[in-house]
């Protein structure tokens, strides 16, 4: 018999630590996995879903009226917050309940309780049941920042907004990320009064300058407002319930809900970590290696509570790693290169590689390649926004390094072709591919 309880123990039920003890149970782990949540973490739960089905049910406001001009009688339609509110956390539910049903395949233990850690083999749960295990797995993932303002109480992250009651006639996003510009899109399909709010000059810092200008030209043509350098003072809630916001410089500005997007902090405090020497870095993330191990050998940790790339995505592979390493006999770590990423904005933006300014400052001499375009869809529907596809090639091998675009199904898009940038191929395998016509991804390959 094992001196342990389990082989594994899992704190967090997200993306990585579903996925760690999914793999490791296969590998013939005896796993527990704790949540004091629900199972699917910020993801499935809070997140990338109910996020991308909202932005679903908000392309229908411009496609209705843009049916019109292509032959559809569309009467005045009026949208109901609550049907796709509630249809959404439906849908939600059933995930989590494919989650559990994926654990519970594979035998893992999956325990509805908060675990904190008591020493490099010790977890105790908050029923005050003590276990132990070989091996443990911290995957807690991150939690929304809000600003230290006053009468920050009276605003809402990314976690409750999935539950309004209603549909806010004016909402006042903090923040200039993705999560503020994808929420901003989708807020001012539903007919919200849009203002966001961001204490920078710049919108979506990491993502290529050409793509954001873009996209603020866009947002402001369809009337969304914006207040940048805006130094927040204070948030004032009035006796009908609706909110003022107040700036050291400039104009109040009046809503119904406040939407903090301001950043995600690492879920470290309270775990116990310091009872086993694992070590914090100065964001509260854990520091790891190279194959997800902390500090301290028998603690290993994945996805945003180490901030390395905070994204689905990542922390499935670092969980799938680690689960091959300790428990599968095959060694690997994640590879953090040529990552692509997306931002569901209206419309949505993607990229994959180095920005044009990431490249000069890289090897020197680049050659950029640009196609600036009116989709068809938007011509016939008497709607003047372009879309703009960006390549950077390195001026001496010719080799694609980074690959940017804004515009109608980007992110579907730039995955396909992201396997080009990441195989490391050049500018003319790109011409010498026959472009698909007629399609917006045939730029692609005609990119001048």
């Amino acid at each position: 018999m094992s001196e342990f309880d389990f082989d594994l123990f899992v704190i967090g039920a997200g993306s990585g630590g579903v996925r760690a003890s999914r793999v490791a149970a296969a590998h013939g782990a005896k796993v527990a996995v704790a949540e004091e949540y629900r199972v699917g973490g910020t993801c499935v739960i809070r997140g990338c879903v109910p996020k991308k089905l909202l932005i679903y049910g908000a392309h229908f406001a411009e496609d209705l009226k843009d049916a019109r001009r292509f032959g559809w009688n569309v009467p005045e339609c009026g949208f109901e917050w609550t049907t796709l509110r509630d249809n959404v956390l439906a849908d939600v539910d059933r995930l989590e309940g494919l989650y559990t049903n994926t654990l519970n395949s594979h035998k893992v233990e999956v325990i509805a309780e908060r675990a904190t850690i008591t020493g490099p083999h010790g977890v105790k749960l908050a029923s005050g049941r003590e276990v132990t295990a070989k091996t443990i797995l911290v995957a807690t993932g991150a939690w929304p920042l809000i600003p230290d303002v006053e009468g920050a109480e009276h605003g809402i992250t990314s976690n409750e907004v999935f539950h309004l009651d209603a549909c806010p006639k004016r909402i006042v996003i903090v923040g200039g990320g993705y999560i503020a510009n994808e929420f901003a899109g989708i807020f001012h399909q539903f007919g919200s009064h849009v203002t966001m709010v961001n204490r920078g000059s710049d919108l979506l810092r990491g993502y290529d300058a050409q793509i954001r200008d873009r996209l603020l030209q866009i947002s402001m043509t369809k009337g969304i407002n914006f207040r940048f350098n805006a130094r927040m003072e204070r948030i004032e809630k009035n006796e009908d319930g609706t909110l003022c916001v107040r700036f050291k410089d400039g104009d109040p500005v009046a809503a119904d809900v406040v939407l903090f997007a301001t950043g995600r902090k690492p879920l470290t405090d309270g775990l116990g970590l310091e009872t086993a020497g694992v070590e914090l870095d100065d964001k509260g993330a854990i520091r790891v290696d190279d194959y997800s191990q902390t500090s301290c050998e028998s603690i290993y940790a994945v996805g945003d509570v180490t901030d390395r790339l905070q994204l689905t995505p990542i922390a499935i592979r670092e969980g799938h790693a680690f689960a091959d390493t300790v428990f599968g006999n095959n060694k690997r770590k994640v590879d953090y290169s040529c990552v692509p990423s997306a931002v569901f904005s209206h419309p949505p933006l993607a990229g994959v590689g180095m920005t044009e300014a990431q490249a000069k400052n890289h090897y020197g001499t680049v050659k950029v390649y640009t196609s600036d375009f009116r989709p068809m869809k938007n011509v016939l529907a008497g709607r003047d926004e372009r879309s703009l596809y960006k390549m950077v090639v390195d001026a001496t091998t010719n080799k694609v390094v980074g690959l940017h675009m804004i515009g109608p199904d980007a992110p579907e898009i730039l995955q396909a072709a992201a396997i080009a940038v990441k195989a490391g191929l050049t500018k003319q395998d790109f011409d010498d591919t026959v472009a698909l016509h007629p399609s917006m991804a045939e730029e692609l390959v005609l990119l001048k």
